[in-house]
């Protein structure tokens, strides 16, 4: 079994319900919200053309930072101005949004971003024009206020729908309830969207590590297997790409509470992604990586040596199609994966393989295969790391 790091105590402070909103925080997001609406105003007063400075969220305006080995964004933003016939509808609806996150944040309460879609919908008066048509038109413009506010979506009172469980010896408040993860029933503990320390506390922890699995089936074969239970650890899942909310509550647990992370994923470019999006963070959020980002992440399969390393079938192979290769090149070329030997050897070996491998394809040698030989395995055998 891997050495961790001593976890410390979960202090008084961290295990004290706090249902409602910190103050403090509320009042931090007020502030940015009202500077915002201030300047454009103080703008229409000297009739001069209002606008808003909207950080870039593009690959051209991303970088990895070596030092911290997360992604970071850049500096490059896009004026959006009210007195430009092509950005005057998206300036409208910037300010809008930004107003309905102010009702939101002023009377304490959350709303979905579909709600938010709805709040801010409407017929402007005197005409036929709606301020939105669609929701694929306003989840860009929230996504636009988050980066240029420097806030997350979560402070702006905006929640997602729930994607994501987790098991194991771990207890915490959430929103005044103490929960023990070990008692959640076949479904685990929900992860909900919202996670900031203010609405989940951790109260006691006796886990050594997280292994996070991509999807709810191979989730629940650890869970029926109580892996979690004879390794003392904590298992969670995605259900694929982890959500904002999963992957900020595994970056609180590994930083608060000292906890490796170790990720078991698919064999192919979109585990790889996965893998990265939890170590370095994503490009469309880099501004958020800082919070999001687990660095010290490491991926312990499935690799693509492991067809010949633990002498699987020719069953578990997966067609590997030119789109899949041209997304292995792709993630090569990324800075955070250029120049790691190892990685490298990872991905090339799964180009000359021809096929890729779930994880779920480890049950063609037994059922709890995967449980009770090959993560065990990994675990103890740190040259099967990838970092």
């Amino acid at each position: 079994m891997p050495k961790t790091p001593k976890k410390p105590k979960a202090s008084a402070s961290a295990a004290t319900p706090s249902p409602r909103r910190a103050k403090r925080d509320g009042q931090a997001t007020q502030a940015r919200l009202a500077k915002l609406a201030d300047a454009v105003v103080a703008l229409a007063e000297k009739q001069k053309d209002p606008f808003v400075d909207i950080p870039i969220r593009a690959l051209s305006n991303v970088s990895f930072n070596e030092k911290t080995r997360y992604i970071e964004m850049g500096d490059k933003t896009q004026r959006r101005n009210f007195f430009n016939y092509g950005q005057a509808k998206r300036f409208m609806q910037t300010v809008l949004v930004a107003s309905k996150c102010k009702q939101l944040v002023d009377e304490d309460k959350t709303a979905s971003i579909r709600q938010i879609y709805y709040l801010a919908k409407h017929t402007i008066k005197g005409t036929n024009e709606k301020t939105f048509d669609d929701q694929d038109e306003s989840d860009p413009v929230l996504e636009d206020l988050e980066v240029a506010l420097d806030s997350l979506r979560e402070e702006l009172h905006i929640f997602a729908s729930n994607r994501g469980n987790l098991v194991g010896p771990i207890t915490l408040v959430d929103s005044g309830n103490e929960l023990d993860c070990t008692r959640m029933g076949s479904a685990g503990y929900a992860v909900p969207s919202i996670v900031e320390p203010d609405i989940i506390q951790f109260k006691k922890c006796k886990a050594k590590f997280i292994l996070h699995v991509e999807k709810d089936t191979v989730w629940r074969r650890f869970y029926e297997d109580r892996f979690w239970e004879k390794h003392n650890c904590i298992v969670s899942h995605g259900s694929g790409q982890p959500t904002r909310g999963m992957r900020r509550l595994l970056h609180r647990m590994h930083n608060e509470l000292k906890l490796p992370v170790y990720a078991l994923l698919d064999c192919d470019p979109w585990g790889y992604y996965i893998y990265s999006v939890i170590k370095q963070g994503s490009i469309n959020l880099a501004y958020e990586s800082r919070r999001m980002a687990v660095p010290e992440a490491v991926f312990i399969g499935v690799s693509a040596f492991d067809y010949e390393r633990y002498d699987l079938s020719d069953d578990v192979k997966l067609g590997l199609d030119s789109a899949d290769v041209k997304r292995c090149k792709q993630i090569l070329a990324y800075p955070w994966f250029a120049g790691k030997r190892p990685w490298e050897k990872e991905i090339k070996k799964l180009v000359r393989n021809g096929f890729k491998m779930e994880v779920e394809a480890l049950c063609n040698k037994s059922l709890s295969f995967v449980t009770e030989e090959y993560v065990p395995a990994k675990l103890k055998d740190r040259k099967q790391w990838l970092d």
